[in-house]
């Protein structure tokens, strides 16, 4: 454990934050400088790092992820470009006769792509058999049963006339529903009016932009005082009501549990989700998951479909860019894992939507643009 002076500002911000974190205690903080909260499982940690004791300290917990597995890959993954470009080059030389300038070129390349293939295997070997071991000594599984087990249900929408409707009925039947709120992203159909017709609370986000709504409708969720729980989903019927019965099963053991469409026998057969869109949905939720090794398994940043503890949502939220636009929910796992939220995940059925889409599963060639920017941000930045 690291020790860290404080100055009165910065306890002050510590005694609001636990303050503000109260619903993950057994019992109320105080505010009391030394006083330790008790942790429901697992979600209490986090704030067990940042309690200060009586001589104006604070602890911080020395378990970051410093990412080692992500750049080893990345190491050997470009030494594997370099190998092929070197083999590029030697067959222009082949071709077209013998060239110095071309050969030492190669030369340098491969000495290259062996230093960077070397380096990146020790990275890997050093994260998943040396730190990771270290990493996975924590806490038992976490089994906090929320007392409150009802849902705000909370959907997107634009442009999806031809299927809110039928998607808020779907949802408001469930018997753990209080409600089901509509955010519509100005649709320029009769989504809002069908919407309401159906029983839904409707909001209309003007500011365009699938970050900006889904921001929108998890904010309009965290409002509602008399659930403890939100429910992100999509209004075009791809994702369906009975499986928010998984989603429950799953949040005692976590703060937010992200549905994962990346089973192939619960998936209809006719979804906008192509074979590319399938494997590479996979691959980027690998490199999320090679990024924050230890912290969970993540096979989809692409579904919409989650459930939140409002709890978290209240200190995730602030952190959140709701400018980031198609590659948002990539962005909303990436930033939840750098803050340390315990994340699940739930298989989720997928079907088939109703209308046309209209997000980053319009084709492969949309899809791979939006896939390159959550990469970019997972890697570098999401700025």
């Amino acid at each position: 454990m690291k020790k860290t002076p404080l100055n009165s500002q910065q306890l002050r911000e510590v005694q609001r934050k636990l303050q503000n974190a109260g619903s993950l205690f057994t019992r109320p903080w105080s505010g009391t400088l030394g006083e330790r909260p008790e942790p429901v499982g697992r979600f209490g940690e986090r704030y067990f790092a940042m309690t200060e004791d009586v001589t104006g300290h604070l602890y911080t917990a020395d378990h970051s992820n410093k990412h080692v597995l992500l750049y080893g890959l990345l190491l050997v993954a470009a030494g594997v470009s370099l190998y092929f470009l070197a083999g590029s080059l030697a067959t222009i030389v082949v071709l077209f006769g013998d060239s110095r300038v071309l050969d030492a070129l190669t030369s340098t390349i491969v000495l290259s792509a062996n230093a960077a293939v070397l380096v990146g295997s020790v990275l890997i070997f050093t994260d998943l058999f040396l730190l990771l071991p270290s990493r996975r000594r924590g806490p038992l599984v976490a089994c906090d049963d929320p007392v409150n087990r009802h849902v705000t249900v909370v959907l997107t929408a634009y442009n999806d006339e031809l299927s809110i409707g039928e998607s808020v009925r779907d949802f408001a039947a469930h018997p753990l529903v209080r409600r089901v709120i509509v955010v519509d992203n100005n649709s320029e159909d009769r989504t809002s009016e069908v919407a309401a017709s159906a029983g839904a609370i409707v909001v209309v986000e003007k500011e365009p932009g699938y970050g900006k709504c889904v921001f929108r409708a998890l904010t309009e969720g965290l409002a509602q005082t008399d659930t403890d729980l939100t429910l992100l989903c999509e209004g075009d019927m791809t994702f369906r009501a009975f499986d928010i019965d998984k989603f429950m099963s799953y949040i005692p053991h976590a703060e937010i549990v992200n549905g994962t469409r990346i089973v192939e026998q619960l998936r209809e057969r006719d979804t906008q989700l192509t074979t590319f869109m399938y494997y590479g949905n996979f691959a980027v939720g690998k490199l999320l998951e090679a990024k924050y090794l230890g912290q969970g398994t993540f096979t989809d940043v692409g579904t919409t479909y989650k459930l939140c503890r409002n709890s978290a949502l209240r200190r995730l939220l602030p952190v959140l860019d709701p400018r980031v636009n198609l590659e948002f929910n990539a962005h909303f796992l990436d930033t939840a894992l750098k803050h340390r939220f315990s994340l699940v995940e739930c298989p989720i059925t997928f079907h088939k939507r109703w209308g046309v889409s209209k997000g980053g599963n319009v084709d492969n060639r949309k899809a791979l643009g939006v896939g390159l920017q959550m990469i970019k941000g997972i890697v570098f930045s999401w700025n």
